[in-house]
């Protein structure tokens, strides 16, 4: 029969093992903290500025045929422009983060294969 400190030993022995494979997973990832955050950034920064660059085009071409010749508004025109600029944009913004993504892990791998034919 086993007793109430005999669990707790096994229990905590569990704990142990968890944190050391923890640790073992942390301390054999090749990306140091500069990788990550240049992963996470790059893709960020990216959207960001392909995405005013792509609402600036929007606004100057596309979005000027909401107004009539006489100045004034088309509302329905503006609805209906404002719905597909948001799908075009969401889409666009999608396909900039995917690449922008994989180019920066591209990158991160490739330094990381320098790093291992230099030792």
């Amino acid at each position: 029969m086993e007793s109430s400190a005999d669990r707790v030993v096994a229990a905590l022995h569990t704990v142990d093992e968890k944190v050391n494979a923890m640790r073992d997973q942390r301390l054999n990832d090749p990306d140091s903290f500069g990788d990550k955050i240049f992963k996470s950034v790059v893709p960020t920064l990216a959207g960001l500025v392909l995405g005013k660059a792509f609402e600036m085009v929007w606004k100057k071409s596309v979005g000027r045929k909401a107004v009539r010749a006489d100045g004034t508004k088309n509302e329905a025109a503006e609805a209906a422009l404002g719905i597909v600029f948001a799908v075009v944009s969401a889409g666009f913004g999608a396909l900039v983060s995917q690449l922008s993504g994989r180019g920066s892990k591209a990158i991160v791998d490739r330094r990381h294969a320098r790093q291992a034919q230099g030792k």
